[in-house]
């Protein structure tokens, strides 16, 4: 497994570009970095084992496919027992309209990320996941309006302005 302290200047080169098209060939990332395909593509191949790419994923635009509408939901659970929260993770990840979910800190338990087609289709959901549970206390929604910055791009190529800041040990799937 990688480190973080493990990649060089050029694999984060390369997870940015990537990041921004993962179509791109092998020779137009390698000019990029300058060097050669094959050694952009043991590169790719060794981060892709270590755990650091994930996968590769096509990204939909919402309205494309008839999901126009995004709402960002916070969720309150009336028990945090470690129960409880799996049953409720596993609900989420059956949802096919949650795009993401968070188990956070503060006043909430959970922060969704939701599509759906129209306010009847967001209300049939939000049965679905909270009103047919006992254990939801309260949820809260917004509605997202205009174009919605979305990404999942993580900046491989991020530098902490203190210097002193110790990068955390990387874990497989985090």
């Amino acid at each position: 497994m990688m480190k973080p302290s493990e990649l060089d200047q050029i694999d984060r080169q390369l997870l940015d570009l990537l990041q921004e098209d993962a179509r791109q060939s092998l020779e137009r990332l390698a000019a990029e970095v300058s060097l050669s395909a094959t050694a952009v593509q043991r590169r790719i191949k060794r981060m892709r084992e270590s755990g650091i790419i994930l996968r590769d994923v096509v990204e939909v635009h919402p309205g494309a496919v008839g999901l126009p509408m995004t709402f960002v939901i916070t969720v309150e659970l009336e028990h945090e027992r470690a129960d409880q929260v799996d049953n409720f993770r596993r609900k989420v990840a059956n949802e096919p309209l949650v795009q993401q979910c968070y188990y956070v800190t503060g006043d909430s338990d959970f922060v969704l990320i939701v599509l759906a087609q129209n306010m009847d289709d967001f209300e049939a959901m939000t049965r679905r996941l909270f009103y047919d549970d006992a254990n939801i206390r309260r949820f809260r929604t917004a509605v997202v309006m205009g174009k919605p910055l979305r990404s999942l791009a993580v900046p491989a190529n991020y530098v902490p302005e203190a210097a002193s800041v110790a990068a955390p040990e990387f874990v497989n799937g985090s």
